[in-house]
């Protein structure tokens, strides 16, 4: 393997990890978009954080096999663009329709980003090398969404359209792609390596659907879930998303250590996380410091989860295939959240009477407890 710049390498996966973080910019906010659009469903205003999966899917799949026409820089380099421009649009013109649209054809920079992200990994790292890489991509991500959350925020505290400033990291990430990351060509198929998926590889990706049907609870109810004192805070709210998010990048400098220890088992050990912070969700609306605690555990279940399952597809198909597996598995992440608001709300509708962020929570914690387990047999029955 033909040796590169380290520090580079990691810039690149910083600023693709970036490009994924401004899917949760609008998190913080979600409440003020609700009291200020008071007509709108609150499906509706979740998907402002769900929607983009919507063209993720498509561009997922499509980036994966494109990698044999257009060089990975070249697509990386557009997903910053678009990320760029579809952020601030909506700040020229005060309409729910136009930033709904504007966010879901973000979709395009998040499958880029996501189905990349992993493929770069794997193309310039190799061995406990690429666990490190792995475990760097899942700290950047995190290090990307705390600084989104936390900022949109802060500048959401004058009006939540300042919060749409964020996205100006979409053009930082371009250049800073256009600078660092090598241009290796396009992806060939040979007589030995072939674009070709397995069950092993399907079947990981139906655990990323359902983990990620639960754990995207936290980001799209959080903001609107907080109660007495705390209710409709948006620095509290975007402080918790910090912490969700700032776990991220702790998990992903232990990746190394927790995987030695957990072994296969870390993807169980991941979502019995998330289900023990949403127990706590459900519990303690009002409390900060349970609210915290919720938060580090749902964070850290994203944190190992994500790099765990990325590290698993790379390492059970083909080199020249990394990059439609990582499409798979954007794939099948962003169905779970794009499924997630409207079934969950109408399932906590016909259970509790209502639709409230605490029986979503409630069912949330139960459902990945189920999710769990199913895990831990696979993984303790699996020959790999």
């Amino acid at each position: 393997m033909k040796p590169y710049s380290k520090v580079r390498l990691y810039l690149s996966i910083a600023a693709i990890s970036f490009i994924q973080g401004l899917q949760f910019c609008v998190s913080p906010v979600l409440g003020d978009i609700q009291a200020h659009y008071p007509d709108v469903n609150v499906s509706l205003i979740q998907m402002l954080i769900t929607a983009p999966g919507l063209f993720s899917l498509v561009v997922a799949l499509i980036s994966g096999w494109l990698v044999l026409r257009i060089t990975k820089k070249q697509m990386l380099v557009f997903a910053g663009l678009v990320a760029g421009v579809t952020g601030l649009l909506p700040f020229l013109y005060d309409s729910f329709t136009l930033l709904l649209v504007s966010r879901t054809v973000y979709g395009i920079s998040l499958g880029i980003a996501t189905t990349m992200n992993v493929a770069v990994v794997a193309e310039f790292f190799e061995g406990e090398a690429r666990v490190k890489a792995m475990g760097f991509q899942a700290a950047s991500v995190g290090a990307g969404m705390v600084v989104t959350t936390v900022c949109a925020g802060i500048l959401g505290r004058s009006g939540f359209r300042n919060s749409y400033f964020i996205n100006v990291i979409g053009f930082i990430c371009m250049i800073l792609l256009i600078v660092c990351l090598p241009e290796t060509g396009v992806a060939k198929e040979t007589k030995t390596e072939k674009i070709r998926l397995n069950g092993k590889v399907f079947l990981m990706d139906l655990f990323a659907l359902l983990e990620f049907f639960f754990l995207i609870t936290y980001t799209t109810n959080i903001a609107m879930h907080l109660s007495g004192a705390l209710a409709g805070n948006t620095s509290v709210s975007g402080t918790l998303s910090g912490v969700f998010s700032g776990v991220q990048i702790v998990a992903g400098i232990l990746l190394g250590v927790i995987t030695a220890k957990l072994k296969k088992y870390t993807p169980a050990a991941a979502m019995l996380s998330f289900a023990a912070g949403a127990a706590l969700l459900a519990l303690f609306p009002g409390n900060i410091v349970m609210l915290t605690i919720s938060s580090i555990l749902c964070g850290m279940s994203q944190g190992v989860f994500i790099p765990t399952a990325a590290t698993y597809l790379s390492n059970h198909v083909a080199p020249v295939a990394t990059a439609l597996a990582s499409a798979t598995l954007t794939v099948a992440m962003n169905t779970g959240q794009l499924l997630s608001p409207v079934v969950l709300n109408t399932t906590a509708a016909r259970i509790f009477g209502e639709t409230t962020t605490t029986g979503v929570y409630a069912i949330s914690a139960c459902g990945m407890t189920i999710c769990a387990a199913a895990m831990f047999l696979w993984r303790h029955f699996a020959k790999d």
